[in-house]
């Protein structure tokens, strides 16, 4: 009893100050968003083809609408409608003003009786508006060049396949046209002896900053916690505690009670923050994510204890929180996966508790893993919680 009641003295004490609760839960938040946006791949480019606007006034003609169909299968430009203008030369007007500002790559005006030019062997252009000093415009002309060579050669194909059946001409027509739109014969290039790049799932978003900000903010917490045992030497509550009938692991089990309450409080908050606002499901396996969690918990409540047992003053408390924080932080790969840093870095990292709380994690939200995925980072966790807490216990003897 006197242990609980030891550890509810130290959570009311860090409840009470409300720059704690700022550094345990909302920066983490902040942190993990604003980490998340950047570490984010940018969003995939639904149509990246230019746009380039198209005018048919050939209403009664089909070669217009077919010019259109072979624009639309390019691959570097995509045509959309231009409202055609009721007054002569407005919409050449109009289409330079466009290509000027940059909305369209350049115009293309299909004239009245283009389709019936063309089948008769008459003189006929489409008008195109187009900036060639500008290397979208290059890109546009050469597609309507390209467009126009194959609406060209898919008439006089269908000439050459039909010159005994005229009345067949529109068939074999759309059946030329319909080749060039989907050509049977396709090319798939493919490089010998290339190593093929393999994307790392770790590499997404919130999926990696979500668990990172949770380790790196939870080891940020020792500032707070670890000055516990600080405080009560300046207030001299230690001195007359030891004076007591408590005995000195009560006192020990009562701040490390305490610790671990706080950081599992704060990671919960954390991991529910992430599951409900950013889709990282770490509810996928609920008893994999607390197990991470609780031995996770463990070592930062141990080497919390530590630290308040050699650090003399709170500056120095806080001084060696923040050097755990970034070293380990960093170690853990908490700011990037640490498997885009090379086996070296990998190797060293993982000497650190750190890392394995990192891949508990991320066996969980990035790579769909089980209970069994999280068994070997949460031994390893305990190991070094156990080692911690028998340094505290050891140092705590000579205070």
């Amino acid at each position: 009893m006197r242990i609980i009641d030891l550890a509810l003295k130290d959570i009311q004490q860090l409840v009470r100050d409300r720059k704690a609760l700022l550094f345990l839960v909302a920066m983490p938040i902040l942190f993990t968003v604003f980490m998340g946006i950047m570490l984010s791949p940018p969003a995939p480019v639904s149509d990246a083809r230019l746009p380039i606007g198209f005018i048919n006034q050939d209403q009664s003609g089909t070669l217009g609408a077919a010019f259109r169909s072979l624009l639309e299968s390019s691959e570097a430009v995509k045509p959309i409608e231009v409202a055609q203008s009721t007054a002569e030369n407005n919409d050449a007007t109009r289409g330079g003003e466009l290509v000027r500002d940059g909305k369209i790559a350049a115009l293309v005006i299909v004239p009245d009786r283009f389709s019936a030019a063309l089948l008769a062997d008459e003189p006929t252009k489409a008008i195109v508006i187009v900036d060639a000093n500008q290397q979208a415009g290059q890109t546009a002309n050469s597609a309507l060049s390209t467009a126009t060579n194959r609406l060209l050669g898919a008439i006089e194909a269908a000439r050459l396949s039909t010159a005994n059946q005229p009345e067949k001409f529109d068939t074999a027509l759309q059946s030329a046209l319909a080749a060039w739109q989907k050509p049977p014969i396709g090319v798939t290039v493919e490089t010998l002896n290339a190593p093929k790049e393999e994307k790392n799932p770790a590499l997404g978003g919130f999926k990696q900053s979500a668990p990172g900000m949770l380790v790196q903010f939870t080891i940020f917490g020792l500032t707070t916690t670890a000055t516990i045992l600080v405080i009560e030497r300046k207030s001299r509550t230690l001195q007359r505690m030891l004076t007591t009938s408590m005995r000195r692991w009560e006192i020990i089990a009562g701040h490390l009670l305490a610790m671990f309450t706080v950081v599992l409080l704060q990671q919960t908050l954390l991991v529910v923050f992430a599951q409900v606002f950013l889709n990282v499901n770490y509810l996928a396996q609920p008893l994999a994510t607390l197990l991470v969690m609780v031995s996770f918990g463990a070592w930062i409540a141990a080497l919390g204890l530590f630290i308040s047992t050699i650090a003399k003053t709170d500056e120095q408390a806080v001084m060696w929180s923040l050097l755990a924080m970034f070293i380990l932080t960093a170690l853990a790969g908490a700011w990037f996966p640490l498997d885009v840093t090379g086996q070296l870095f990998n190797t060293i990292g993982h000497l650190t508790p750190g890392a394995w709380a990192m891949d508990g994690f991320q066996n969980i939200v990035v790579r769909g893993l089980g209970l069994a995925s999280v068994v070997v980072p949460a031994l390893v966790l305990w190991g070094f919680a156990a080692l911690f807490f028998g340094l505290a216990v050891w140092r705590f003897k000579f205070e």
